[in-house]
């Protein structure tokens, strides 16, 4: 059996952040002012090893927080690892962060040139290719201006042209075949196609099951820091699967279990990591009278069990419980849904509905849930929550929670646009 060349190889690889309550602490801590730690370590990456060949697209699947991005900018060199290899053979190409390496004050072919120098082209290199790239990218004339002024949807055009169109022996992407319109995404694909067919390797991270399940030979099983498993994309995504719905068990390593007789100080950080691994934004926009107060929301999946990730066409509900602290005429629960370009996507309250018109009193508490079938694409989306109310004809807003927490879909099959009208679709022969 002829012995596979290897790509990338990743060995024993881990990655741990501190974590601090307060500012004060990180720089008492740097400084050695104090005997006992300050800070608590959480690992975003767990001693994960695994092997990429030459020739093979593969996959990297999981929820928020599980590591996938970590892993992929490790790979890249954009963060350096706290244990274990990682060893490249062949040049790469990345699109992580679209366009984190363009200067705004340059115009797009500067940008090209930058780019292509920093991946280690000349500039003779970067001369052929020129032409393929301003193709693929298809902005016009915008590419002799700078790219500050440039749309969100051009500046991406011409990122994922630079990436994808210097001729790499290993492509890397995070999630970036999700943006632009659909005819870019399709030009995209193609692309992928073509790079297949030369036998390129690719390595990617999508919440995109069904691209896992066309594109990949193989796919990665990301938890928590910690790698499930690998395997056919089939195999994987029922997995992730389990996973969403609590049915996959992942045993916990005795050094991962947080030591409970911290101070309070660093309980508290220990209490916003926790929030932040449940999809809680801890940095929400938060303002009103307080004359009611949201004082706890979570979601859960259709069969009753506490997640962020939804199956689409899956029925999730939305919890939200709030303290009346004064006496309320007609208080308005509501719950909105945006993409995370902010864009406001779907929403419902009480009174649309309909289904609460009353009063509420003081020392009453009162729990809402919004129970609906998720049709939205694949991807991340922000919740926002509030409760507001008229009196004598005065819009009031008592508690209001903007991008309170994310809610990620994961699909199989996506449709064009924001939502998935489940459509029907018959081809006959007449």
């Amino acid at each position: 059996m002829e012995e596979r060349e290897l790509a990338i190889r990743v060995d024993g690889l881990s990655k741990v952040y501190k974590l601090y309550s307060r500012n004060r602490d990180r720089l008492i801590e740097s400084l050695g002012l104090s005997r006992k730690p300050r800070s608590t370590q959480h690992y975003a990456l767990k001693d994960v090893s695994l092997d990429i060949y030459k020739g093979e697209t593969v996959g990297i699947i999981g929820t928020n927080g599980s590591g996938k991005s970590t892993i992929l900018k490790i790979i890249t060199g954009v963060l350096h690892e706290t244990e274990g290899t990682v060893q490249v053979n062949g040049r790469i190409s990345a699109l992580l962060e679209l366009g984190a390496g363009f200067n705004m004050e340059y115009n797009g072919i500067e940008n090209i040139y930058l780019n292509g120098t920093m991946i280690g082209f000349s500039e003779k290199e970067i001369d052929e290719k020129l032409q393929d790239i301003l193709d693929f990218a298809d902005i016009g004339d915008y590419v002799y201006q700078p790219v500050k002024t440039y749309s969100s949807g051009m500046f991406v055009r011409l990122a994922f042209a630079v990436a994808i169109n210097i001729d790499p022996e290993i492509l890397i992407v995070d999630e970036a075949l999700s943006v632009g319109d659909v005819f870019f995404q399709a030009k995209c694909y193609r692309k992928f196609e073509e790079f297949k067919e030369k036998g390129k390797t690719i390595l990617f991270v999508s919440h995109d099951l069904s691209a896992i399940s066309k594109y990949c030979d193989r796919a990665i099983l990301l938890n928590q820091g910690t790698k499930l498993g690998e395997g056919t994309p089939k195999e994987m995504i029922d997995a992730y699967k389990q996973v969403l719905v609590g049915q996959y068990e992942v045993p916990k390593k005795a050094e991962e279990v947080p030591d409970l007789t911290a101070d309070e100080d660093v309980r508290a950080a220990l209490e916003r990591r926790k929030k932040e691994q449940a999809g809680v934004n801890p940095d929400t926009l938060e303002y009103g009278t307080k004359e009611a107060e949201i004082v706890e929301y979570y979601i859960t999946d259709k069969k009753g069990i506490r997640s962020t990730a939804i199956l689409k066409g899956d029925e999730f509900t939305m919890h939200m419980k709030v303290a009346v602290h004064q006496d309320l005429e007609a208080p308005i629960f509501a719950l909105s849904i945006k993409n995370i370009k902010g864009v406001e996507i779907t929403g419902t309250n009480t009174m649309v509905e309909k289904t609460f018109l009353d009063g509420a009193k003081a020392g009453q508490t009162k729990e809402i849930t919004f129970t609906q079938k998720m049709r939205l694409q694949g991807g991340d989306y922000l919740i926002s929550l509030g409760v507001t109310g008229y009196e004598k004809d005065n819009f009031v807003v008592y508690h209001r929670l903007y991008d309170v927490m994310n809610i990620t879909v994961v699909s199989d099959k996506d449709t064009v646009g924001y939502f998935d009208m489940e459509s029907r679709v018959e081809v006959k022969d007449v």
